[in-house]
């Protein structure tokens, strides 16, 4: 017999999370206090250049989360998951803040920039991607960050992130989600199987693409030979000091 769940989410694993409500008033904090700071500096305006951040891009149940939180350790970068991604840009009041805050300092550059990510014919004001877009980029303005999820390597620009992509064979996949959840593998694969469609569909509307072509990242880990977070944990923080020249 089955057992009974809530569903599957990308990023579960069995390390408690801090509620993301935290975590996006932390960023609103941050977001507020630079802006505060700029006023009173009333400094000449001119795009600044984001920080350097890490992105991770994964197969549906691989456990990037879990590296995620093991680099942040590492790093003292914080973790930003598709689902505080997604709650700032799709709060409508989060959202105007967002917006407010870099339009002000970038006056008609996330029109440009979503533009160029999606192309001029598929890109309208106040779409999905624009908010989208807006969210990751204000984020990764106002601190380092890692973010998992919601193709953030897509949207930085290339030369500011380390772009990290994790797969695994399913079998790896289903057995790590049935232990979480404690659900039979079958029922595992079937929750895969359903949020990896939701995924699918999200680039195909997004951005036009079937997939993830490795030639995306800098660096593809597959987890069926690094099965243990901290190794590939310490990979993604050595490849992150290499390529930006930090000891």
């Amino acid at each position: 017999m089955g057992h009974q769940t809530t569903g599957y989410l990308p990023g579960m694993y069995a390390k408690k999370r801090p509620g993301r409500t935290k975590m996006v008033d932390q960023c609103i904090r941050e977001w507020e206090a630079k802006r505060a700071m700029e006023k009173r500096e009333k400094a000449a305006r001119a795009p600044a250049d984001l920080n350097n951040c890490i992105t991770f891009s994964r197969k549906i149940g691989v456990g990037a989360l879990e590296v995620a939180d093991l680099v942040a350790q590492k790093t003292g970068f914080r973790v930003v998951d598709r689902e505080i991604i997604e709650h700032i840009a799709q709060s409508k009041e989060l959202h105007a803040r967002t917006v407010d805050y870099f339009d002000e300092r970038y006056p008609g550059y996330i029109n440009e920039f979503a533009a160029l990510i999606i192309g001029e014919k598929s890109f309208t004001s106040g779409d999905y991607m624009r908010d989208l877009a807006n969210t990751v980029v204000s984020i990764a303005e106002s601190g380092p960050t890692i973010f998992v999820g919601r193709a953030a390597h897509l949207i930085l620009p290339r030369d500011k992130v380390l772009a990290v992509r994790f797969i695994s064979s399913n079998e790896h996949c289903v057995r790590r989600v049935a232990d979480i959840m404690n659900i039979t593998e079958s029922d595992a694969a079937r929750e895969l199987e359903e949020e990896s469609r939701r995924q699918r569909e999200f680039f195909r509307k997004s951005f036009h693409k079937k997939d993830a072509s490795p030639y995306e990242f800098d660096l593809v880990i597959n987890r069926d030979f690094f099965p243990q977070a901290e190794w590939a944990a310490k990979i993604v923080d050595r490849a992150y000091r290499l390529k930006f020249d930090e000891k």
